[in-house]
């Protein structure tokens, strides 16, 4: 694969490297505003946070009405003055992120996972909450562990919301093995972790993911987890409920062979403006090359799984093996109809001409009165998309529809795990990188793309850490 340079900007790698903020225009939150839950400068935009496993750390780019890049951006890992912890090899610091204000102060906090550390005398994994603030993430954070001496990888997953009906929301973590969550917000402490009432989750099981939405309510809260079976089939289960009876509440979506299970890709939106969240699943080993599913809300129950392929009317490309489409997928309303559209990772697709294997690409479907469709194919051959496709790039090995610009339409950004930097016998292979594109009232557009890599921001990946998995771009958030 031919190594390439993105733009590079001095200020914002020394800046970064030496894990201070750049100047930031934000400002506290007007007491009683409601809070972004990733708007971490409080300027009102939301943020775009990149996690890289790889490199143990986690970048935000801040949003603006120019969008995002690496100029405004901060790079944290546990080397950072007030985080807690040491980076070492192997932590996966970054391998998960959520965010929400964990401790009330109008500053959207990030909420890392790290399942990989390693804490003598206790259980693999932690979860790292580090301080938002005016002026960046500059008043540390506090570390949790595992609840119990049984789990492994503690923090492969987490999310920030309310649904124990204590008018807070709460953090709950996955680890490999297990459900828990703080019953209250602020500085959640080891100890006050509570699990399931009722574990619903079979013996064996490697969970990855997870997600909450409105699924089955416009009120409360359902939790959504992926993984795989003992046997290394999928598994995708749902849980709903609150206090006293978390996990009775509970039942499996999809297992095994159905096209409709997911092992990891997980996305919420309310694709049908109903006002029901609807579930968006990712299976890339599904059909000859992948397939993407929606399960559409509704009063109770989630309603029957609705699947694409590259070969469903509407959807651009062919269903071919090794497309990996599903990889990836992510919810958001890009046109500002009211409608969350789907945007689909197919990270070992061949594009351009002559085709290029691995090339990777992303399909954004638009969402309509009769489900998805109208899809449109985006890839670095793409008209004004920055950069050139390679075999190998993974061109969509994550992707996150967010609006970033304050303009009510969402923006789509872009991991490429498999991307080179640099040239020469100095390239960084697999280092990965992220393009960001804006939303607009006709779709997707590469007018004012952004692309940038861990160099633009001071990361670094250790000698063979890159790849898709560990490169940077892996967590888009």
């Amino acid at each position: 694969m031919r190594a390439r340079n993105l733009a590079l900007t001095a200020t914002a790698v020394a800046v970064a490297a030496a894990g201070v903020t750049l100047p930031l225009a934000g400002t506290a939150a007007a007491e009683g505003a409601t809070v972004r839950k990733d708007d971490f400068n409080g300027d009102g935009h939301r943020d775009l946070v990149i996690g890289t496993p790889g490199a143990n750390s986690v970048t935000v780019t801040y949003g603006s009405a120019a969008g995002v890049g690496e100029r405004r951006s901060t790079t944290v890992t546990q080397d950072t003055a007030g985080v807690p912890g040491v980076t070492e090899k192997g932590d996966e610091f970054g391998e998960s992120v959520t965010s929400g204000d964990v401790n009330n102060d109008g500053y959207a906090d990030l909420v890392v996972g790290a399942p990989g550390e390693k804490t003598p005398g206790k259980s693999g994994g932690t979860v790292t909450i580090v301080w938002g603030g005016k002026d960046g993430f500059t008043k540390g954070g506090t570390a949790l562990t595992a609840p119990a001496g049984s789990e492994r990888r503690f923090g492969e997953a987490a999310v920030f919301v309310d649904f124990d009906g204590g008018d807070a929301a709460n953090l709950a973590v996955i680890s490999g093995n297990s459900w828990w969550y703080y019953p209250d917000s602020g500085l959640p402490q080891d100890g006050r972790a509570i699990g399931l009432e009722t574990d619903f989750l079979p013996e064996g099981v490697r969970l990855d993911n997870m997600t909450a939405g409105h699924f089955t309510s416009r009120d409360g809260y359902t939790f959504v987890l992926t993984g795989e079976r003992a046997d290394g089939g999928a598994y995708t289960a749902y849980m709903k409920g609150g206090a006293g009876d978390l996990g009775y509440w509970s039942g499996v979506l999809a297992e095994g062979d159905d096209p409709s299970a997911s092992r990891d890709p997980l996305a919420v939106g309310d694709v049908d403006g109903d006002g029901y969240d609807d579930l968006v699943t990712g299976n890339p080993r599904a059909a000859k090359g992948g397939a993407v599913s929606v399960r559409y809300g509704a009063d109770t129950k989630f309603g029957a799984p609705v699947t694409y392929t590259q070969d469903s009317a509407g959807v651009p490309g062919s269903d071919e093996p090794g497309d990996a489409f599903g990889g990836s997928v992510a919810a958001g309303d890009v046109t500002g109809d009211g409608r969350a559209d789907v945007a689909v990772g197919a990270p070992g697709e061949t594009v351009g001409a002559p085709s290029v294997r691995g090339a990777g690409g992303v399909v954004v479907l638009r969402s309509g009165a009769r489900g998805l469709g109208n899809g449109r194919a985006v890839h670095q051959d793409s008209p004004g998309v920055p950069g050139v496709g390679e075999t190998g790039d993974a061109f969509g090995s994550s992707v996150r529809l967010k609006d970033v610009t304050k303009d009510g339409r969402a923006d789509l950004a872009v991991g490429a795990g498999g991307e080179d930097i640099g040239s020469g016998s100095a390239a960084r292979r697999d280092a990965g990188a992220v393009w960001v594109l804006r939303g607009s009232a006709g779709g997707v557009t590469a007018s004012h793309a952004a692309s940038f890599n861990g160099s633009d921001v001071g990361v670094r990946l250790p000698a063979g850490a890159g790849g898709v998995g560990r490169a940077f771009g892996e967590t888009l958030r």
